[in-house]
């Protein structure tokens, strides 16, 4: 049974934050707040020994946050508020677009939800159901969800003991989709008319390049 203590409301409902605003409120504010701020301020940015290349445990993040187009945000909803949930993450699609960012650097902005209420199997349940909600209208926008939670046993692209999507709440991570996707969308069928549409040729090759590398036995699941 997955159970932890929700954060309790005052810890949440915080808006969308930069990086520098977020860090101003963490003295304050504290809780899920805090905890979230430490956690994008370190894990994601920086590399780990478990992750089998080298460089960050997201590329992209170091860059976004030199850019200052991340945006944190904080929800209180529970397990049983699956129609807030949907809207929140509807919201933030939206408000990716809304970052300012210089042109050209537009693919560097990202919006990052967290949900401490939902820590919890109920409440994860819940938010993947709202995320699947939103799979169409992702790929028709040529934008990606990532979900990382406490309990996750995704593997590693280039560890399969590690396990990069763990974080300590459910934390939703909203992008935009890049070329250098393609090791993420090999495996998604379903993702691969968006991806062409938008990288063509080039990203057919690295489709191509990425499953012929680490293509799979037959009768093994694809993840």
């Amino acid at each position: 049974m997955l159970e932890k203590p929700p954060n309790s409301p005052a810890e949440t409902d915080t808006g969308l934050l930069t990086l520098p605003e977020a860090q101003s409120l963490v003295s304050t504010r504290g809780g899920a707040l805090a905890e979230l701020f430490a956690w994008v301020s370190t894990y994601p940015m920086n590399g780990h020994a478990a992750l089998g290349r080298p460089g960050a445990v997201c590329p992209f993040t170091p860059q976004a946050r030199r850019l200052d187009t991340v945006r944190l945000g904080v929800c209180g909803c529970g397990p049983e508020d699956a129609d807030r949930a949907f809207s929140v993450i509807r919201k933030g699609f939206e408000e990716l677009g809304r970052i300012p960012a210089k042109r050209g650097t537009e693919q560097f902005r990202t919006v990052i939800l967290a949900f401490p209420g939902c820590n919890s199997e109920a409440g994860i349940a819940m938010l993947e159901a709202a995320m699947r909600r939103h799979r169409y209208y992702a790929m028709l926008r040529f934008r990606m969800m990532g979900f990382m939670h406490p309990f996750s046993e995704s593997q590693g692209l280039w560890n399969p003991d590690f396990r990069p999507l763990r974080a300590p709440m459910p934390v939703l991570a909203i992008r935009y989709l890049v070329e250098q996707d393609a090791p993420f969308i090999a495996n998604q069928h379903l993702q691969w008319g968006p991806y062409l549409l938008r990288f063509g040729i080039p990203g057919a090759r690295r489709l191509m390049a990425w499953r012929r590398g680490h293509a799979k036995p037959a009768g093994t699941a694809v993840g």
